[in-house]
C-alpha cells in the first residue's frame, strides 16, 4: 500500500473475494458477506510450519466462545487452498491441525496480505496480524507479531468483548485490562471520578 493508504483502526476492512477450506471442501469467501458479524481475521506465516498450527488449533478449540457472541474467525495464509487442505488432513500429533471449525483463506497472489500490510517482503509470507472487524465491516482493534512468537486467544476474546461492549454502551469505555462484568467508566472529567475513586 501507499503511505497515504496505509490500514489504520477506524477504516473499512479491505474486502476479498478468496477460495478457503472449511469442513474439507473449498469454498468462495468474501468479506463482505459476514456484514452483520463481528469477523476475527488473523494471518500466519506458513501451514506445516512450528508456531501456525498452534494458533490455528487454539482458535479452532474456542470457536464457539466466538460464534456465541456473533463473531466469525478466518484464517489466511499465502498458501495454496491445496495446502491448507492436505494441513487439516494431517493429524495434530503428525505436526497437521486436524479439522478446523473456521475457513482458512488461500492468499497464494498474495493480495489479501499486502491489502492488510502485514506481508514481510522478504520473507515473503504473511506476519502475524489479526484485526478485529465490526458488524459494519469497520476494523476496531489490529496487532501485528513477528513471526516467531503466536498470539493469545485469551487476549483476542477480551479486547472483542470490551468492543462490543463500549459499541452497545457508547457514553462508557473501558479501562486497561477490562474484562467483562468489570466496572466500566464514563468519559468525562467529572462523571470518570466514580470509577476512580473505586479502585
Amino acid at each position: 500500500m501507499t503511505a497515504e493508504g496505509c490500514l489504520r483502526v477506524g477504516q473499512a476492512a479491505p474486502d476479498f473475494t478468496a477460495t478457503a477450506v472449511f469442513d474439507q471442501e473449498f469454498k468462495t469467501i468474501k468479506l463482505s458477506d459476514y456484514r452483520g458479524k463481528y469477523v476475527v481475521l488473523f494471518f500466519y506465516p506458513l501451514d506445516f510450519t512450528f508456531v501456525c498450527p498452534t494458533e490455528i488449533t487454539a482458535f479452532s478449540d474456542r470457536v464457539s466462545e466466538f460464534s456465541s457472541i456473533n463473531t466469525e474467525i478466518l484464517g489466511v495464509s499465502v498458501d495454496s487452498e491445496f495446502a491448507h487442505l492436505a494441513w487439516i488432513q494431517t493429524e495434530r500429533k503428525s505436526g497437521g491441525v486436524g479439522d478446523v471449525a473456521y475457513p482458512l483463506v488461500s492468499d497464494l497472489k498474495k493480495e489479501i496480505s499486502t491489502a492488510y500490510n502485514v506481508l514481510d517482503p522478504d520473507a515473503g509470507v504473511s506476519l502475524r496480524g489479526l484485526f478485529i472487524i465490526d458488524k459494519e465491516g469497520v476494523i476496531q482493534h489490529a496487532t501485528i507479531n513477528n513471526l516467531s512468537f503466536g498470539r493469545s486467544v485469551d487476549e483476542t476474546l477480551r479486547t472483542l468483548k470490551a468492543i462490543q461492549y463500549v459499541q452497545s454502551h457508547p457514553d462508557e469505555v473501558c479501562p486497561a485490562g477490562w474484562q467483562e462484568g468489570d466496572a466500566t467508566m464514563v468519559p468525562d472529567p467529572v462523571k470518570s471520578k466514580v470509577y476512580f475513586a473505586a479502585v
